[in-house]
């Protein structure tokens, strides 16, 4: 018994290692129309983006260097993760540029993206988040005035109605994402930098 145990798990981690490649794809495949979403509306609304980067918004140094940085890193790097061509080369700007989101944005309004005064991360178990405490009062003010006043049957047809809390929890979570690639490349037989290798040491 326990040698057929050991051969299935052996058979097991085997047949896991010949699939490794998979799981950096579907990282990429979940990352890269975030990137590129991000991207074509930094590009799309441009002179918005330069002006929230500066004194309407971030007041950061260089607003339009720094808008542009930014919409390329995504836009291209959205591209190249994709086809996972230069994957860690493009992971390591993106994981900065996420990195300095989750700082210069996020951090100030706690871990939850989507209000929940519910939540054990707001409700004082780890720390308190009051904004998001107080949010559960203004939802259900919310819901009332538009019960009272609107089609509120049509109005939440498409989901219900939030409150945009703006923490940390998207962006950290794509910063660790891109760190994984940062780490194991766009994967064996699932990117161009496989083949590409492959290719490269059977010419030399």
């Amino acid at each position: 018994m326990r040698a057929m145990i050991s051969q299935l798990y052996r058979q097991t981690l085997a047949l896991a290692q010949q699939c490794d490649g998979l799981p950096p794809l579907l990282v990429r495949c979940y990352l890269a129309p975030v990137l590129l979403q991000a991207g074509w509306q930094k590009y799309a609304y441009f002179a918005d983006t330069v002006a929230w980067f500066g004194a309407d918004g971030l007041n950061l140094p260089w607003p339009w260097l720094m808008a542009l940085l930014a919409t390329t890193t995504e836009l291209v790097g959205g591209v190249l993760i994709l086809i996972g061509l230069a994957t860690r080369l493009a992971a390591l700007p993106l994981a900065i540029t996420m990195l300095v989101a989750i700082v210069t944005v996020h951090a100030e309004h706690g871990w939850l993206a989507i209000a929940d005064s519910h939540s054990w991360l707001a409700n004082g178990t780890l720390w308190r988040d009051d904004s998001v405490l107080a949010s559960a009062e203004k939802l259900q003010r919310a819901q009332s005035i538009l019960q009272q006043h609107g089609n509120y049957d049509w109005l939440t047809s498409s989901g219900n109605l939030v409150i945009l809390n703006n923490g940390a929890e998207f962006a950290a979570t794509y910063l660790l994402m891109l760190l994984m690639l940062l780490v194991t490349g766009g994967g064996r037989w699932t990117s161009l930098d496989h083949w590409l290798s492959r290719y490269s040491q059977q010419s030399s």
